[in-house]
């Protein structure tokens, strides 16, 4: 990622983990996804406010692996260290798909360190009548047509002719999520117990044309976390904050607001 971000790699544990860091102010934490395809360059909006950090997950990105974590829970450990050694105490948490399961996680367990909760489309509740798409069970190939409704907006980001680093990077990123999820690949029947521990300030985004979580989820997380806001796009799909302007400008409005 370029423009207005400083790119800075930090030991944690067995993992080098890279961060992208811009801006002043409060901290906005985002967790990214089960892929890296979609980027981060959206957070720019923000960095004239906050100061943004943009961690790859280990086995994602830029950042290196641990073969030994086997759970998200592992990855709240691991920020754990990380937010340590950026020396940040409290902080907003913002995480898409299975970035938001994993920062309700975090906020759950360790809500004093979280200021506000964004969780854009996040996966990890089970709902037998409206299943999250079991991604593992899904070719490759025909992922980036189900992550947005106009595909024109995921095709800008994709390489006219893939290369094999391009390729090798998707498998890994997929093996790691399989590692991952191997065994709840469509939700955490735990989490759902926990979300009532979500104290902090809590803004649900999701669009109504969602492929890989469903939008009917969206209720299912409001009457599991008190006092969420959830708002629905029309005419979106799993990555509403690139196919809606008015939904990113929806997280900047929320974070800012007192």
């Amino acid at each position: 990622m370029k423009g207005k971000f400083q790119r800075e790699v930090f030991k944690i544990g067995a993992v080098d983990t890279v961060v992208y860091t811009a801006g002043k102010g409060d901290p906005v934490v985002f967790f990214h996804g089960a892929g890296t395809l979609d980027g981060f360059d959206f957070t720019e909006a923000w960095v004239d406010r906050f100061r943004v950090i943009a961690p790859y997950h280990p086995g994602f990105g830029e950042s290196g692996d641990d073969p030994e974590f086997s759970s998200l829970q592992d990855y709240v450990m691991h920020y754990l260290e990380l937010f340590d050694a950026l020396h940040i105490d409290r902080f907003h948490l913002v995480g898409l798909s299975m970035g938001g399961q994993l920062a309700a996680m975090f906020a759950a367990a360790h809500g004093h360190r979280v200021k506000k909760l964004v969780l854009v489309a996040p996966s990890g509740i089970v709902d037998p009548e409206h299943p999250t798409l079991d991604i593992l069970a899904i070719p490759g190939e025909q992922i980036p047509g189900l992550l947005t409704s106009d595909f024109s907006v995921i095709q800008k980001r994709l390489p006219e002719k893939p290369s094999l680093d391009f390729v090798a990077d998707r498998y890994r990123e997929t093996t790691t999520f399989a590692r991952l999820s191997w065994e709840h690949p469509r939700g955490d029947p735990k989490l759902m117990r926990y979300l009532h521990r979500l104290k902090t300030p809590t803004l649900i985004l999701w669009g109504d044309e969602d492929k890989i979580v469903p939008v009917q989820q969206a209720q299912r997380w409001k009457e599991l976390t008190p006092g969420a806001e959830v708002r629905v796009f029309k005419g979106a799909g799993h990555l509403v904050h690139l196919e809606r302007p008015e939904a990113l400008e929806a997280i900047t409005r929320f974070l800012a607001s007192a």
